[in-house]
């Protein structure tokens, strides 16, 4: 789509936080009238869609959505914001192994400023499953590189986690 519809998406999700819990349905208005001014058969609606039904709390209508964003062929930054919701929305609605396989080869995707979501994600989905040192390692390895000291210690505690 042009940078004007982005804008204004960009604009209707800063909005987000003006619209009360009664008023989801108004701010998920807002995306849909901004979706019926896409082509025919982009995947950007079902994820502007899947996004704003699973910011308001409801998950279970935002997987089959993320399902169609992919499926239509979303990809870069989106379609990897796809699968990190998708993975998140998944665990919510009890389906955390599933998440698990959604994001784990995002681990080895090529670098963004989402590999720290991805892993956060990825770690919530396994403490789900009962595998929680998996899931600390990943939290720790990610963390590791932002803290002014100690990178190599945490590094070394996130392997020693996981390895034999």
């Amino acid at each position: 789509m042009n940078q004007d519809w982005e804008n204004r998406v960009t604009a209707a999700w800063a909005a987000l936080d003006e619209y009360p819990e009664e008023r989801a349905g108004d701010f998920r208005a807002v995306i849909d009238a901004l979706v019926s001014e896409l082509p025919e058969g982009s995947p950007l609606g079902p994820f502007e869609q899947a996004c704003a039904w699973d910011s308001t709390g409801h998950s279970d209508k935002a997987v089959p959505l993320y399902r169609e964003a992919l499926a239509r062929g979303l990809t870069g930054y989106k379609g990897r914001r796809a699968k990190i919701q998708l993975s998140s929305s998944l665990r919510n609605t009890g389906r955390a192994e599933e998440g698990v396989e959604l994001l784990t080869p995002e681990l080895d995707a090529p670098s963004d400023e989402l590999d720290d979501a991805v892993r956060a994600c990825l770690a919530l989905c396994l403490s789900s499953l009962g595998r929680d040192r998996e899931g600390l390692s990943l939290v720790l390895g990610a963390l590791a590189p932002h803290l002014p000291r100690y990178q190599r210690s945490m590094g070394n505690y996130a392997r020693a986690l996981v390895e034999p």
